[in-house]
């Protein structure tokens, strides 16, 4: 998961898949990038199906753990996180009991500290250095160096097993794009994944969406759920602004 190395083979055709035989590819004990804040921008169908198949002991890598019954909440209800890795969990009262019970482990992470990790892990970089944390509890068991007389944390890069993508625009090569907010941790950590797979909220022919602006090229998408997602009520058409 951390720290693994860059995968440049994903030179494969893509595959159109239901949304049963995508999660039925996920083994318990994965670990999983999930895109989304605050349940804006995560695939909801994908997270649901997980529930239903019962897929357990997962690590969860993801901004946070959304609210009790959306998003990624309803996996922490559904007891089925081993860990969380975020960068908040103030509005899930259920992710903390389970904290403070022992049932859940969670990782806790700088937002910006955590977006970087993924993306070194996308690109093919080992770490970052960040200020962030300098003189902090942050810093405890982290390798800390001096650039230009000023102290940095070495942040290693991140990686999963599987990243989990919700898209407003899908055409059939995998190519995406993605709505406003919704938007958030999708493009990154669909770069920074072993398998991709991607909800979309519309699935249109090849062209519609002019090369400019795709945001994730088909290249990195391993497959795509054949059925459409649709959107949260909180997120917004941007056909209508």
């Amino acid at each position: 998961m951390a720290g693994g190395q860059h995968n440049n083979s994903k030179s494969k055709k893509l595959k159109t898949i239901s949304l049963q035989d995508a999660v039925a590819l996920i083994p318990n004990g994965a670990s999983l990038m999930i895109g989304g804040f605050m349940g804006v921008g995560t695939p909801e169908p994908l997270i649901d199906e997980l529930v239903r198949q019962g897929k357990h002991d997962l690590t969860v890598i993801a901004n946070d753990t959304a609210v009790p019954g959306v998003g990624i909440g309803k996996l922490v209800t559904a007891g089925l996180l081993r860990k969380a890795i975020a960068s908040h969990i103030g509005l899930n009262p259920e992710t903390q009991q389970q904290m403070i019970a022992g049932k859940i482990e969670v990782e806790l992470i700088p937002q910006g500290t955590l977006i970087e990790r993924i993306r070194c892990g996308g690109v093919g970089l080992g770490a970052v250095l960040t200020p962030t944390g300098v003189g902090t509890v942050v810093e405890q068991g982290k390798r800390k160096l001096e650039v230009g007389g000023k102290d940095y944390l070495l942040e290693t890069a991140m990686r999963a097993d599987f990243a989990l993508v919700q898209a407003f625009l899908a055409d059939y090569l995998g190519n995406l794009t993605y709505a406003l907010t919704a938007r958030n941790f999708n493009p990154v950590i669909a770069m920074a994944a072993d398998k991709v797979i991607v909800c979309a909220q519309h699935i249109v022919p090849i062209g519609v969406i002019a090369p400019d602006h795709v945001a994730t090229p088909a290249t990195l998408v391993d497959y795509l759920i054949t059925n459409t997602c649709p959107a949260k009520k909180t997120e917004t058409n941007p056909s209508t602004h």
